[in-house]
């Protein structure tokens, strides 16, 4: 028997990084996507070692001609999608935030799940068993003071992975999201966020830490896998007790 696929975008760090291993553990063939030149070696030396293979592109989710070159160069049948890529852009009030960073953002998050989902679909098995998932957050479920674009965009992935749900249950394609907390990845660090701000968004989960890639990962493969046959269209919240409060 062929071995199942899973395509999976932002694949160099975080979660993508996390989650590439995780299915790679479980003996898919992983297609990484990322804006890098080259794969980010650690990775690649991971999944060999887990004895998987590791087919690498670069590629700007946000650019529909690049995305739609990618999925037009793959002769295969795929059994996941990931939607992973995502920015979180500048902490600014909305009156003050840059146009430019809310169309960046806008761009990645939304424009980038709508062109991996529309060029993806044709070919994820419609025999049934094939998913996608989609990385929201929990600014898709609550408001995020100051992240006016990162929380419009995560709504818009919520409402993506419902609408979806809904459009290809039918031939056996299931849809969800997960919608992390506060997760220790790049993308924190990245955002030059003040030392105070961070530990206040620890103090304020319940479980006074932040999340890490790999348990963002695990509910990733979960929902793919077959131990989830009946679920769609649901975002699975992993975020520490956060929207619980």
């Amino acid at each position: 028997m062929s071995k199942k696929k899973v395509v999976i975008s932002g694949i160099n760090s975080g979660i993508g990084y996390a989650t590439a291993l995780i299915f790679a553990k479980e003996g898919y063939v992983v297609y990484g996507l990322d804006l890098a030149s080259e794969v980010n070696p650690s990775l690649a030396l991971k999944i060999k070692t887990l004895g998987s293979v590791l087919n690498y592109a670069s590629c700007d989710v946000s650019d529909n001609e690049q995305v739609a070159a990618y999925f037009g160069s793959l002769n295969i049948e795929i059994n996941v999608l990931v939607n992973n890529a995502g920015i979180l852009g500048p902490r600014i009030k909305t009156e003050e935030y840059p146009k430019d960073a809310f169309d960046s953002i806008i761009d990645v998050n939304v424009k980038g799940v709508f062109y991996m989902t529309k060029h993806g679909l044709p070919h994820l098995n419609k025999q049934g068993g094939s998913s996608i998932v989609n990385v929201a957050s929990v600014a898709g479920l609550i408001g995020m003071s100051k992240h006016i674009a990162y929380s419009a965009s995560k709504h818009a992935v919520v409402g993506m992975t419902k609408t979806l749900a809904l459009e290809y249950a039918k031939v056996g394609i299931r849809v969800n999201a997960v919608c992390p907390g506060f997760t220790d990845t790049s993308m924190v660090e990245n955002a030059q966020l003040e030392i105070d701000y961070i530990n206040g968004l620890k103090y304020s989960t319940p479980l006074k830490r932040f999340g890490e890639a790999e348990e963002i990962a695990a509910g990733i493969f979960y929902l793919a896998s077959s131990n989830a046959s009946f679920i769609t269209g649901q975002c699975l919240t992993i975020d520490g007790g956060l929207t619980a409060q």
